[in-house]
């Protein structure tokens, strides 16, 4: 992986991700440049000082767009909210919870993720999903009436603006494919401004997704799709175990025992994704103390479950994933004997996107994933 803070790995992390996923290396260089030395401080330091560096460049680019979009260049304006969009995003997701300006700057990411919308892409509308007498803030990305559709759940710490940004939802709309990009309890949305947070059974809004896309008129019933990132790889199989209306599910890092996973964090075993880590899933999880918290994490796994799944099923893991050992993924293929098609891919460092949910090659997971699925559809020109 491209490791422009050497020794820190939460913060390479963002770097890569913001160039897998459309960002421009100039642009990450002139944010990340500032702040190199105190990234040599460790993951949690330094935070807001990333903020206001990325913030920089994001303002320089709302001015650059403001002005092209003046001109009537329109296509170059939209372009430059996306890749703001991008680079405030990653930013934003590795602040502490507690930043009370948290809220402001992920409103000015929406803000810059419609003005996208609005110049480049009329496609992506911004949609809102009946749930329990509230509703999951999403993006609809249309690729014509009738077309089958892949619903996409986020994971701990990446919002719906993430999903965009990645560039997936273009490759599914390139092959026949609308993509329904959803802020799940505990993400986004969802938690910043609606107050809901994670639960075991993501099946409850899985069920809402199926219904809202049902209930719009345009997508094809019959090939409603279930992809997962990162946590998302625990949401997205636990779902299609229990809700029979999804056609096929993909866990884009096999996620299969999380509660696990926070008992070697613990112990200080493998990496976390965000700054201020148990703050941070104490968060997600609504819960104010650790030991509660590990108590309900311990019930966030996949055994007794994926055998419920009855649907193709892909499996995509980097061999160097570091936050969620390969194991898991090995574990969840094993278990799910009843699908009629399952498959483990595993990403090696030889070809790229061997890191967590491949975020060192973005665009080789998310092509492989995306005609797996057209594949799967029957899409695929």
């Amino acid at each position: 992986m491209f490791e422009y803070f050497p020794g820190n790995y939460v913060w390479n992390l963002s770097v890569v991700a913001a160039l897998n996923s459309g960002g421009l290396i100039d642009e990450v260089d002139r944010a990340c440049r500032p702040i190199r030395e105190l990234a040599a401080q460790g993951s949690d330091v330094g935070t807001r000082q990333l903020m206001a560096s990325f913030t920089a460049v994001v303002d320089d680019l709302e001015q650059q767009a403001r002005t092209a979009a003046e001109k009537g260049h329109n296509n170059a304006a939209g372009q430059m909210y996306f890749r703001a969009t991008n680079y405030l995003t990653q930013a934003e997701r590795m602040q502490s919870a507690h930043d009370p300006g948290r809220r402001a700057i992920y409103q000015r990411c929406l803000d810059l993720m419609q003005k996208t919308f609005d110049l480049i892409d009329p496609e992506t509308t911004r949609v809102a999903i009946p749930f329990e007498g509230t509703t999951l803030p999403a993006y609809f990305k249309s690729a014509g009436p009738g077309a089958p559709c892949v619903i996409m759940f986020n994971g701990l710490d990446s919002t719906k603006e993430h999903m965009y940004v990645s560039s997936f939802p273009h490759e599914l709309a390139a092959r026949g494919i609308s993509t329904l990009m959803v802020d799940c309890p505990g993400s986004g949305e969802a938690l910043r401004f609606g107050g809901l947070t994670a639960r075991v059974e993501s099946e409850d809004w899985a069920a809402a997704c199926v219904d809202y896309l049902l209930a719009r008129g345009d997508v094809d019933a019959a090939r409603i799709g279930l992809v997962g990132w990162s946590l998302g790889g625990y949401y997205a199989p636990r779902a299609a175990a229990f809700e029979k209306r999804l056609a096929l599910c993909v866990a884009w890092g096999a996620n299969h025992n999380w509660g696990e996973v926070q008992l070697r964090r613990l112990e200080r075993e493998g990496e976390n994704p965000v700054p201020h880590y148990w703050d941070h899933v104490m968060w997600v999880w609504g819960e104010t103390d650790l030991d509660t918290f590990l108590k309900k994490a311990a019930n966030v796994h996949l055994d007794g479950a994926v055998e419920n799944i009855t649907v193709p099923f892909l499996i995509a893991h980097g061999e160097n994933d570091r936050q969620i050992p390969l194991k898991y993924a090995h574990r969840s293929y094993q278990q799910a004997v009843n699908s009629p098609r399952r498959e483990l891919r595993v990403f090696t460092p030889a070809e790229g996107g061997a890191e967590h949910i491949g975020l060192d090659h973005l665009p080789h997971v998310s092509v492989f994933i995306a005609d797996w699925i057209a594949d799967t559809f029957g899409t695929q020109a």
